[in-house]
């Protein structure tokens, strides 16, 4: 019987990928509602990648994510196509304010000792490398001097996408709608998977990797899930004035800004109250002219002269928990496994997460990476990952 995976994006795609590459006697059949992914975060990511997380499992994650970038040309070639996703190493450039110093170098100290290429810059510093930056209110720096950057996110889910195909996974375009169950000891099975169209899809393992739209998917087997969609809005603009050697910047006031082509994007997360669950994806336009321009303004004088060309919303999905991924099985169910709340990081993620599902699938157990820092366990426990870098 074959693995079912609900959700055909990068997260879903990549554990596809994994499971062919190493089973591949193994069916594995994807259900995607919208193979245009015309709602999906895959598709209306900002795509980037880093090693700056506070807690040593991200950034061991996005070690691996940025050497399976650097050869995804390789990886997921598919006879003579290889795939090139624009992978540009920048780096990441964290601002903090005397209030965020300490909390920037404890960061760095955890990064440091994982063998992450950051390097610590004083204002002076930064003004020296970055001359078009403003340093006001600014103590400390922290930038990312390699592995870190930003890349077409869209063309690493089509990449990931079609090497799974072809290594015999099966795309089906149809609705999950819910499961067949039997009970044992108190634990569920999963034995099928029921389709909007009525069909039943027998299963031997069901994987819940539908994003913004996962919690439901729990709710069929009585699981609570903290998933939420988090609409976030990006802006594209152009700016008459070069600003040579741009990294993506993480503000001071959260709002963070990379180049992109010729021109540069960028966006901010809303305050906690003015932040609801699962809104439509309509850009916040009024945003731009009230917080986001004046801001960057402030930080980038050059920016007083930027022209908007356009906008764009998509999700979070966003584990109202810890804002860290849920990965691996739930108690209650022997045969669910999870792979969401990446809270904006699943596609620096997806790699990891791929590999990791798919020995767990297949070997009852982690193996190159340990994931158990992510599993459903903590939240049962009450015991949050805590993670400081979240944009």
């Amino acid at each position: 019987m074959p693995i079912a995976i609900i959700g055909g994006g990068a997260i879903g795609s990549a554990i596809a990928f994994f499971l062919t590459q190493m089973a591949p006697q193994q069916p594995v059949v994807v259900i995607e509602r919208d193979p245009s992914y015309a709602r999906a975060s895959s598709a209306l990511s900002a795509s980037s990648i880093r090693q700056q997380f506070s807690s040593p499992i991200n950034i061991a994650i996005s070690q691996f994510g940025i050497e399976f970038l650097r050869d995804i040309g390789r990886l997921l070639q598919v006879e003579d196509n290889r795939p090139d996703i624009g992978l540009v190493e920048a780096g990441y450039l964290y601002l903090a304010s005397p209030a965020g110093e300490a909390v920037l170098r404890d960061n760095h100290a955890v990064q440091h000792g994982m063998g992450a290429d950051v390097a610590l810059l004083t204002p002076e510093q930064l003004r020296e490398r970055f001359p078009w930056l403003s340093t006001d209110g600014v103590t400390l720096g922290s930038l990312g001097l390699s592995a870190e950057g930003w890349f077409d996110g869209y063309s690493l889910l089509q990449a990931l996408r079609r090497k799974a195909q072809a290594q015999g996974a099966r795309y089906v375009q149809a609705e999950a709608v819910g499961v067949d169950t039997q009970t044992s000891g108190g634990v569920q099975h999963i034995r099928a998977l029921r389709l909007a169209d009525a069909q039943r899809l027998e299963c031997c393992a069901v994987v819940n990797a539908a994003g913004a739209w996962a919690r439901p998917v729990a709710q069929w087997l009585g699981i609570g899930l903290p998933v939420f969609g988090k609409r976030r809005t990006v802006f594209h603009f152009t700016c008459p004035e070069p600003l040579p050697r741009c990294p993506l910047l993480i503000d001071t006031s959260g709002i963070w800004l990379r180049p992109e082509g010729a021109g540069f994007i960028a966006g901010f997360c809303p305050p906690e109250n003015q932040d609801p669950d699962d809104l439509p994806l309509e850009p916040e336009h009024a945003a731009f002219e009230d917080h986001v321009w004046p801001t960057l303004a402030e930080r980038i004088p050059a920016f007083e002269a930027l022209r908007l060309h356009s906008s764009w919303a998509g999700y979070y999905e966003m584990n109202a928990f810890d804002h860290n991924a849920i990965v691996g099985r739930h108690p209650a169910c022997d045969n669910l496994y999870f792979a969401n709340g990446f809270s904006g990081h699943g596609l620096q993620q997806c790699p990891a997460i791929g590999r990791g599902l798919a020995e767990l699938i297949l070997t009852d157990r982690w193996q190159t990476l340990d994931l158990e820092p992510l599993a459903f366990q903590r939240l049962l426990d009450h015991r949050p990952l805590l993670e400081r870098n979240v944009i």
